[in-house]
């Protein structure tokens, strides 16, 4: 196939009406790798697009508009039709399962607002708040010395529930919301016990939450479960995180891809390396792996406890993983690439330790 000639180029504002996708879409797209254009313009930097590129970038387009992460695409586009059809029926099963979320919710306000002010609480799905508790349970402490780091932190602010444990090398923090009108709340709660009831109420459409002085009462179809509120201050984890300078690297990275090379590895020190393409993992005696990654900015070196990073990567969601490192130092926060609500950080550690 020829390249193509002057004439069979069109600018970017044109090839977006043609294509249905905004200028800023596919700057994106091309910044992305996805769709890059056919020509730009070394004096200018003006970008062009040949007429033969418009089927990719309608394909881009729908795929985008039913929520395909950008890796699905890129393996989309790169795919035969029977592999494409694969990843495409997975794509509409998460889908699936997210609008079977999305109504139970809604189920739940509806109960939530034929409540009445007469009662004071706040509800919400109780599979949401299983997963919550599942999520962050990982960083709860098992030091008798901090007893209040062995509990979860369970705060109403606004409309939402935030779940929250810490053992001081990790920090988990989700948030959900939620339906009702009581007023602002905060609650330790035993994590043991709250672990416990969640087979409980993991099911119910319909799970009601109320602070009564120095217990939590939660109620399914009118049952009544009660956790005892744990003495002492949860750290101030909102400061914590309001204080960590911005990130001056960001790491995109698979996020099974990495649990699994982590999981591999023996239990001690680990050493992350970041380079502009990817990062290599592994100990200062054995080998390393590399992974491929969307990196930016520059290439720090890590050190993590092997345990300390794995419970971090295996509570997190979604198939990408953001890594926004402020310094080696400092802790690094670990979020979905998609899915934001879920917040982890993961205290590295020195070389030698």
């Amino acid at each position: 196939m020829n390249a193509p000639g002057p004439d069979d180029l069109v600018t970017i504002g044109a090839f977006a009406r043609a294509t249905g996708l905004t200028p800023s879409a596919l700057r994106f797209y091309d910044d992305s790798g996805l769709l890059a254009p056919a020509h730009i313009d070394p004096a200018t930097g003006y970008r062009y697009y040949a007429a033969a590129q418009r089927a990719r970038a309608s394909t881009i387009r729908r795929l985008r508009a039913i929520d395909v992460p950008l890796d699905v695409v890129t393996r989309v586009l790169a795919a035969d039709p029977d592999e494409a059809s694969q990843l495409l029926d997975a794509h509409v099963r998460v889908l699936q399962e997210r609008a079977a979320d999305a109504a139970a919710e809604a189920e739940a306000v509806k109960a939530a607002l034929a409540l009445g002010r007469r009662h004071p609480r706040v509800a919400l799905p109780g599979r949401l708040l299983a997963d919550a508790v599942e999520r962050v349970l990982p960083a709860v402490s098992e030091d008798p010395e901090f007893p209040v780091l062995t509990g979860i932190f369970v705060e109403l602010s606004g409309a939402a529930v935030t779940v929250t444990a810490t053992d001081r090398y990790r920090l988990s923090t989700r948030s959900l919301a939620v339906a009702g009108n009581a007023s602002p709340w905060s609650a330790v709660l035993p994590a043991r016990a709250l672990a416990a009831l969640v087979p409980w109420f993991a099911g119910s459409a319909d799970l009601a939450l109320e602070r009564q002085d120095d217990t939590v009462v939660l109620s399914v179809d009118g049952e009544e479960r009660r956790c005892a509120v744990l003495p002492g201050s949860f750290p101030d984890y909102a400061a914590m995180l309001a204080a960590l300078p911005p990130a001056s690297t960001r790491v995109v990275v698979a996020r099974d891809e990495l649990l699994g090379v982590v999981e591999g590895l023996p239990a001690g020190t680990i050493r992350c390396v970041v380079a502009p393409h990817g990062i290599a993992v592994g100990t200062s005696a054995g080998p390393e792996r590399w992974l491929d990654a969307r990196v930016t900015g520059p290439g720090p070196e890590l050190f993590f406890r092997r345990d300390n990073l794995r419970s971090a990567l295996v509570t997190a969601v979604g198939p990408d993983l953001m890594l926004d490192i402020s310094a080696a130092d400092m802790p690094v926060v670990i979020r979905s690439a998609t899915d934001g609500d879920l917040t982890t950080l993961a205290m590295p550690t020195a070389s030698g330790t």
